[in-house]
């Protein structure tokens, strides 16, 4: 399932960023004196307890906006309040309560959601009371911190992992494939999804943008069970012209977390763009299992090798499609909406699969004989032995003698050796190096 969501709001320079570099760890935000040094929002992932969280630092809230870019901080930051599972709201204990911290507090307050309340800045802790009179914010217990030296980052976190929802048990979570249509805004994933659940469940409109948030509908189809996520459509981050799709785009990037099997929707009449790469290399990389979908097939003209010529330009652009299953559609008119089914559930399958130890060796021995691996200082490298370490998707582990020096085509050349041992339609598979003890190294 995806990972809850936190926000971590307030006015310029109280020390959000500070803090959400103490909880992702290392210097992934901008951290300045200077006022307004986040200018978009930054997205981490964390885990507290044995709970893990994506966590979000955004722009400093300014009352009144001066100029364009401070307007678009603004939005951003109360699309993060309206978005979060929780929001985190820092304030200065240095500088006391200020106005705009009343002004942001009275926007929380409206808003149906859990919040926490955080005094940074507190640097002589536990002594210091000087947190007590943000009382006056109505938003319950302020909690103090030290973001700069980490001082109170403990409590504070488990404060938050307390107030995150409760995690599902597996009786809750609904079982069947969960498979995520994905794809730039107005290429027809409500309309794909609307085909297949046979009703207009979804609205659907020319205008681009139309679906805001992910919508969770569960059907079956051939006596299979699957979990459809629609999702807003992706945009390049330059084109994201509002708060309201900066954060569509998000929730699409947390629905891939979720799928099993993404769809990629992309249009034939426009043509393939880079964007729709991006968005397919994004699935790929986090582990789904992937489906090109060339949606409004019914538009082209064509002859016998339109498709052939089509499917063949998109695996030359992109080398990773060779693995992908390329199928064409057209959401309209319902032509080969099913088939799409039917291969998702296949690449559902083969990211699930498991091979046999024996096996695997088997193939591992016989790719390394038939092409040795290079040398390293003169000295051969060895493979010792393989195993699948898990599924979902299917990681392979080799322990080989010297594994830093084993170049990166010879590790393509074993993932392809095990795919044409095994196909692994339509899923990504890892492989990983382990050094094998020097005493075993003989």
């Amino acid at each position: 399932m995806g990972l809850p969501l936190v926000a971590i709001v307030g006015r310029p320079n109280v020390g959000k960023s500070t803090f959400f570099n103490r909880v992702v760890g290392g210097r992934p935000a901008i951290v300045d004196s200077e006022p307004g040094v986040t200018r978009d929002v930054h997205l981490g992932h964390s885990e507290w307890a044995g709970r893990r969280f994506s966590i979000m630092d955004t722009g400093g809230i300014v009352e009144s906006a001066t100029c364009a870019l401070d307007e678009a901080i603004r939005r951003q930051a109360l699309g993060a309040i309206e978005s979060a599972d929780l929001t985190v709201f820092v304030v200065d204990g240095r500088e006391g309560v200020h106005p705009l911290d009343e002004h942001i507090a009275e926007i929380i307050r409206k808003r149906d959601g859990s919040a926490l309340l955080v005094v940074n800045k507190i640097d002589d802790l536990p002594a210091s009371n000087d947190h007590l009179e943000f009382y006056s914010l109505g938003l319950g217990d302020p909690h103090p911190l030290a973001a700069a030296s980490g001082k109170g980052s403990g409590d504070i976190l488990d404060r938050i992992v307390a107030a995150l929802p409760p995690e599902r048990s597996e009786a809750e979570v609904e079982e069947g494939l969960r498979i995520a249509v994905i794809g730039r805004p107005n290429v027809g994933k409500s309309s794909y999804v609307n085909q297949v659940l046979g009703s207009d469940r979804l609205v659907v409109s020319e205008e681009a943008g139309t679906t805001r948030d992910a919508i969770d509908s569960v059907f079956e189809y051939g006596g299979r069970k699957f979990i459809s996520i629609d999702t807003a459509g992706l945009r390049r981050r330059s084109r994201i012209s509002s708060s309201l799709e900066y954060f569509a785009s998000l929730r699409t990037l947390r629905a891939i977390e979720r799928a099993d099997v993404c769809l990629l929707l992309v249009d034939a009449h426009q043509g393939v763009s880079n964007q729709d790469f991006r968005i397919a290399r994004l699935a790929w990389d986090a582990g789904c299992g992937l489906v090109l979908c060339v949606n409004k097939w019914d538009l082209v003209e064509k002859d016998t090798n339109t498709a052939h010529r089509f499917e063949k330009a998109l695996r030359e652009r992109v080398p990773f499609l060779e693995h992908v299953p390329i199928i064409f559609i057209s959401a309209l008119t319902g032509q080969r909406v099913q088939r799409v089914l039917d291969i998702a559930w296949q690449a559902g399958e083969q990211r699930t699969r498991r091979i046999l130890t024996h096996d695997l060796n088997t193939v591992l021995e016989s790719l390394t004989s038939d092409l040795q691996p290079p040398q390293r200082r003169g000295r051969p490298l060895k493979f010792f032995y393989a195993t699948q370490a898990r599924t979902r998707p299917p990681l392979f582990v080799i322990w080989a003698n010297y594994p830093a020096d084993v170049p990166e085509h010879y590790i393509r050349y074993l993932s392809n050796g095990f795919r044409k041992a095994w196909e692994f339609l339509g899923t990504p598979i890892r492989i990983k190096l382990r050094p094998r003890k020097r005493k075993d190294m003989r």
